[in-house]
């Protein structure tokens, strides 16, 4: 009587393991070098807008298209660039106050403030944003809205890059440019115009201090019409300004 190979049922297998195992190789092959390409791509467009306007934002791009597929032609996007000399110094001064004070002198992360939003959330049960100047800009420009572990890490990735290939000051300038200070208002040159019928470079230190005041949740609040949360929050916004002093970013 013939008895069956110890190794029939291995040596069956051996084919049917070559093509895996040769497909997982070609997959990983093609994927590293897809990873590659959206890496040069992505380092190309971020070095670029450190001199050209963006003529967008990723922002911006999902707001076109919850309008388009919401019917709602109510709302209209805005957007015009306005570079650094043209706009406000109140402007910087009291996002950099609400937002980030410690934007001129970090790298991209603020850790201390990370920190005490996670003691917060654990204490009191509330979650409050810690994100830096540059991390938002990295968000609005390239990422989406809802949030989620893979956009976080993205966002840290490009904010890593952003601040060693921008200087500070394009990162406020482009920040002040696609920030949504209003539905369908971006940048201080549309908010400037919509809401006190002024140029960007005209804007008071109240003014100012209003548009900062609803950067948290511009589809909320109004800087046209401010509530009476958005004025204490302006006041608070106007003396931390006085803290900071009017020479606080000169050297940006």
């Amino acid at each position: 009587m013939a008895f069956p190979s110890m190794y029939s049922s291995r040596e069956a297998r051996l084919p049917m393991e070559k093509p895996v195992a040769s497909f997982a190789r070609r997959f990983g092959r093609i994927a590293g070098a897809a990873l590659l390409v959206f890496i040069c791509l992505l380092l190309t467009v971020i070095f670029t807008l450190r001199f050209v306007p963006p003529p967008t934002s990723a922002f911006m791009v999902q707001r076109h298209f919850q309008v388009f597929l919401q019917g709602d032609h109510a709302v209209s996007i805005h957007y015009q660039w306005v570079d650094w000399k043209d706009i406000s110094p109140h402007v910087a001064l009291a996002v950099v106050a609400s937002e980030d004070q410690k934007f001129p002198v970090h790298r991209g992360f603020d850790f201390q403030s990370m920190r005490d939003a996670w003691k917060e959330r654990h204490t009191r049960g509330r979650l409050r944003g810690a994100s830096t100047i540059t991390q938002q800009t990295a968000k609005n420009l390239f990422l989406w809205e809802t949030k989620s572990y893979v956009r976080k890490g993205l966002e840290a990735c490009i904010t890593v890059v952003l601040e060693a290939l921008w200087p500070k000051r394009r990162i406020l300038e482009v920040y002040l440019n696609i920030a949504e200070f209003g539905d369908g208002i971006y940048g201080v040159h549309s908010a400037a115009e919509i809401f006190f019928g002024k140029s960007p470079s005209q804007l008071t230190r109240t003014e100012a201090s209003l548009l900062a005041a609803v950067l948290p949740h511009p589809k909320r609040y109004s800087a046209k019409a401010p509530s009476g949360y958005v004025l204490h929050r302006s006041e608070q916004i106007q003396r931390q300004m006085n803290n900071l002093g009017r020479s606080y970013l000169k050297d940006l």
